[in-house]
């Protein structure tokens, strides 16, 4: 299929109009609707969460449950996988593009996960906070500080989860309102990275000998349901998937002939009712839900 993107409508034209209107964080809103890419192009998502973006076909996360996404639930309404960025459970160009919105600053290892969607797919996007953002409201689980030059992706790993704590005091004793509403919430743009690549992503890790696998601060589960506020989102989110993604298309997909086994790197999988494994090292990965659990590693069939 082709996914041409020499060049790339990297907004639509409502998005422009808002934009040109000064209505940026209504822009910034329907970016989810815009994927410049053939309607016949097979789109996964990686670290898809509870918010996918509607033209996704194929869906990925790590863990059912994981505070990396505020314990928000998952959103199993097409096919789904379990698995890790780092180490994709799918056969090379098995997808004509692929979605990572806010997942890749999570990553231990940023080298290894470029690696696994420059080999699964054949173009995507990639959305993070920029590096400017990351710095002023750090996130206790984000690992890494991501910013562009000249059409490069520059990587930071941060070795540890405050960088500058002096800097964040600076920008945060009173001054809290004045940042966060008045100055990141109005102009959304200019804090994220969105970043559209084909067959090669142009990046740097400026400082790879930095270990950032250390353990991220806790944060509890909500023991709460979900406020009116939260209601009234999902049911935004739940009328846009039903509008804009391809459902028909989505429940005739079989998953399983993209697979390939994420400890041997086969593409010999045998399914079963209970779950799939591989011919070659005998890994087995379970099925929860109907959703193949494809960790490294899988129990082993005797």
């Amino acid at each position: 299929m082709d996914t041409s993107m020499e060049v790339v409508e990297e907004e639509s034209k409502i998005m422009r109009l808002l934009r040109r209107l000064r209505l940026e964080s209504v822009a910034w809103s329907l970016r989810r609707l815009h994927c410049p890419i053939d309607p016949q192009a097979l789109v996964l998502e990686v670290g898809a969460g509870g918010n996918p973006y509607p033209r996704a076909n194929v869906l990925l996360d790590a863990y059912e449950e994981s505070q990396e996404r505020h314990w928000e639930p998952l959103r199993r309404d097409r096919p789904f996988v379990f698995g890790f960025i780092e180490n994709l459970p799918f056969k090379d160009h098995s997808f004509d593009f692929l979605i990572a919105s806010h997942v890749l600053e999570h990553s231990r290892n940023p080298e290894k996960s470029l690696a696994e969607f420059q080999r699964v797919a054949r173009a995507g996007y990639i959305e993070v906070p920029d590096a400017l953002f990351e710095r002023l409201f750090p996130y206790r689980d984000h690992r890494l500080e991501i910013t562009v030059r000249d059409q490069r992706l520059v990587i930071r790993k941060k070795h540890a989860w405050l960088v500058d704590s002096e800097f964040y005091d600076l920008c945060h004793r009173g001054k809290n309102d004045v940042i966060d509403g008045n100055l990141v919430s109005r102009h959304p743009f200019a804090f994220h990275v969105r970043y559209y690549w084909r067959d090669r992503i142009d990046f740097l890790v400026v400082n790879p000998e930095i270990d950032n696998a250390w353990m991220a601060p806790t944060s509890d589960k909500p023991t709460v349901g979900p406020s009116w506020r939260q209601s009234a989102r999902q049911g935004y989110l739940d009328l846009m998937n039903r509008w804009f993604s391809q459902s028909t298309r989505n429940a005739r997909i079989d998953i399983f002939p993209l697979l390939r086994c994420p400890t041997c790197g086969s593409g010999k999988l045998t399914p079963t009712e209970k779950d799939v494994s591989c011919d070659d090292c005998r890994a087995s990965y379970p099925l929860v839900k109907g959703a193949p659990v494809m960790h490294a590693g899988g129990k082993a069939n005797p």
